[in-house]
């Protein structure tokens, strides 16, 4: 207990915090970032913010379907993201003959917006420090139950933070009627595609828009047509001013993972493992590649999973490059060196703390064995998807054995759930990958974790042909039409036997069996940290949980001699285009509008361009992808989409001269809204800022 009051008093201390870096945790504001928001340019009080008593920014913020950040526009429900957030939806709702996803889609009143089945939004009500309770051995599921009876309709947990240093009760309401508003065809909202992914200059309109509706007590309601859109406690105010270098920014979302209260030891072993990762993906999105451009219907079908792919496919090309340029390693081992140091110069100190980083060291070498092979198995096999078919399928029998149901209710249950996961496969396709992905597994496998007897000397492409050839699971027809005992016999559940076998082999060990000393380690290297650095400003590792970061419009220079300007224009559209890339495709409309120069009232005041993308130094990541770029009275100016190539070592420490998160101006996404996409009710539900 004596040493969790150390850590709560540290991180009360009222200072100057190092503005830009940080994703802060809202309900300390006040204490830790006060002085230093307002000296930063903000207009904003802390409680303006966050407060759990009056409306504030927080209210008009979502977790969009669980892995990106949304905001609300208007005080009908209308909110907006990026248009990768929702691109799984829209590719969902897609058909050949409706193709949302490629051609774009725009409703022009409430009846035509398209409900999106199994996405949801969920708001922050509010986040409770509960450490000492829990210090005191207090019961986190307890603190649960207890919120969730005091707040009806919401969902309450217990999260850990500096590393389990630290406990929030966090309270939350989720809507789970969320509807297509609109979107521009995929040329538009992915401009530029992989080979811009992560880079500077930038000119994708990234932005998608839905609808959250709800009951007529304007709570959450599962879907009915009776819903009525959403009124929400605060929804953001657009300003047209545009940016200028040096200007007050900040970002409010849902950050998912960084590694900054990782050691050395531990992020060496996550590059490694990266590694493999890269190579494995590289191997199945060439031949999705391939395929998706000679078929525009295999496009559709296989756009959401290419890009889920290649996202952190690049991403830890990236991160891998930057480890070497900035020496990641090497000034992550002078810190613990110095750590250490400190640790060891006083008795009490070391008693409590001992050497952390040499536990986790440990740590790292006792796991790094299993953990190469379950990414091995988990990217190559795992990846086949005719395995997982028959897991999704096992699942399914599973549950609705446990639901209760005689065995042949449940097979034909099970078969039953299958028939929408089949829309989006290709059985030609999944046989090349099958082959290139055993292929790759066996090249890097070790014999102890060979998929069945005999693997070594397997003809993969006989193999492959003869399963695909006899399996009941390469179509929902098949499927559907076979009786159980033909099923029990098929030869693609010994694959999918063969992949869970070496799957479980090492799950437990890494994933669910944590060893306490282990559990011990990671804390201690934590507390230790925020006792060394008392009087600086510590904030933990993003886990999903809503976070400030604040900072300025600024430009950077990746290179001796180079420099890149804050933002681009809509010339960088026409000079990119390249009708022979599908990355680089500008729709004839808009190419029509961009060389006419129309740009109406959407046009930047003082130089009279399109601005399409801006640049800040706010620290983000992923889940902070749709999350609001603010001005400092709080009003919407962009949204956050993407982190720059040569900063992708970000997730473990922040670099101030080159860490840039890239923006799309909101000006650029309400001209295409406008322009474009003819949506003037859209455009009539937002209130605007000058």
């Amino acid at each position: 207990m004596k040493r969790i009051l150390t850590i709560l008093a540290a991180l009360a201390i009222s200072f100057n915090a190092v503005a830009d870096e940080g994703m802060w945790l809202l309900p300390l504001l006040k204490q830790l970032n006060g002085k230093d928001l307002k000296a930063a340019g903000c207009k904003l009080s802390p409680e303006e913010i966050y407060s759990i008593n009056k409306t504030s920014l927080k209210d008009a913020i979502v977790h969009f379907g669980g892995g990106c950040t949304a905001e609300m526009i208007s005080q009908q429900g209308l909110l907006v993201t990026n248009h990768h957030c929702g691109h799984s939806s829209i590719q969902a709702l897609s058909t050949d003959e409706h193709n949302y996803l490629m051609d774009g889609y725009w409703a022009k009143n409430l009846k035509e917006e398209i409900p999106c089945p199994g996405l949801s939004v969920t708001f922050l009500v509010s986040m409770e420090d509960v450490t000492a309770a829990i210090e005191k051995g207090g019961d986190a599921k307890a603190l649960e139950k207890d919120a969730e009876a005091a707040n009806p309709g919401c969902e309450a947990r217990v999260t850990g933070f500096y590393n389990d240093n630290v406990h929030y009760l966090i309270i939350t309401r989720t809507y789970e009627d969320v509807r297509f508003v609109g979107a521009p065809p995929a040329s538009m909202g992915k401009f530029g595609g992989e080979t811009d992914n992560w880079m500077w200059p930038r000119h994708t309109c990234d932005f998608s828009m839905f609808r959250v509706y709800a009951g007529k007590d304007n709570m959450p309601a599962d879907y009915s047509p009776e819903n009525v859109p959403y009124k929400p406690a605060r929804s953001l105010k657009v300003s047209l001013k545009g940016v200028q270098e040096g200007d007050y920014a900040m970002v409010m979302g849902y950050p998912g993972r960084t590694q900054r209260y990782q050691t050395a030891e531990q992020l060496k072993q996550m590059i490694e493992v990266n590694r493999i990762r890269i190579d494995a993906r590289t191997v199945r999105q060439d031949l999705m590649w391939e395929a998706m451009c000679a078929d525009p219907s295999v496009q559709l079908k296989y756009a959401d999973k290419y890009a889920g792919s290649a996202n952190g496919w690049k991403k830890w090309q990236g991160e891998e490059l930057a480890f070497a340029n900035l020496n990641i390693i090497g000034r992550e081992e002078k810190k613990e060196a110095d750590l250490k140091a400190w640790i060891e110069a006083d008795a009490d100190r070391a008693k409590k703390y001992g050497d952390p980083v040499k536990k986790l060291a440990k740590l790292v070498k006792d796991t790094d064995a299993a953990k190469r092979a379950f990414t091995l198995v988990t990217e190559a096999p795992y990846n086949i998807e005719l395995v997982e078919l028959v897991g999704y399928f096992n699942r399914n029998f599973g549950g609705a054995l446990q639901q209760g149901q005689d065995t042949l209710a449940a097979f034909e249950a099970a078969k039953g759930e299958m028939k929408d996961i089949y829309r989006d496969y290709v059985e030609e396709l999944d046989r090349k990958e099958a082959v290139a992905l055993l292929t790759f597994y066996r090249d890097r496998a070790k014999p102890e974790d060979y998929l069945w007897e005999g693997f070594e000397e397997t003809d993969f492409p006989a193999y492959v042909e003869h399963i695909f050839d006899s399996s009941v699971f390469t179509s929902y027809e098949k499927l559907s039409a076979c009786p159980l005992s033909q099923a029990r016999e098929d030869p693609a559940i010994g694959l999918y036997n063969g992949v869970a076998t070496v799957i479980m082999k090492y799950l437990p060990a890494l994933y669910y069996n944590v060893d306490p000393m282990t559990a011990k380690a990671f804390k201690d290297f934590a507390a230790a940290l925020l006792e060394w650095q008392n009087g600086k400003a510590m904030y933990p590792d993003a886990n999903s949980t809503m976070r400030l970061t604040y900072g300025h419009v600024l430009p950077y220079s990746p290179k001796d001699a180079l420099k890149y300007e804050y933002f681009t224009t809509s010339a960088g559209l026409l000079e990119k285009e390249d009708p022979s890339n599908p990355e680089f495709i500008l729709p004839a409309v808009i190419k029509d509008l961009l060389v006419a120069k129309d740009f109406g009232r959407w046009a930047d005041k003082k130089d009279g361009k399109l601005h399409t993308c801006f640049l800040t130094n706010n620290d983000i990541t992923g889940g902070n992808s749709g999350s609001p770029v603010l001005d400092a009275k709080g009003n919407l100016i962009g949204l956050a989409f993407d982190g720059n190539w040569e900063s992708m070592s970000s997730d473990v420490m922040f670099e101030p001269d080159l860490q840039r998160c890239i923006c799309v101006d909101i000006r650029y996404v309400l001209w295409l809204v406008e322009k474009y996409g003819k949506a003037d009710n859209i455009i009539g539900e937002i209130t605007f800022v000058k």
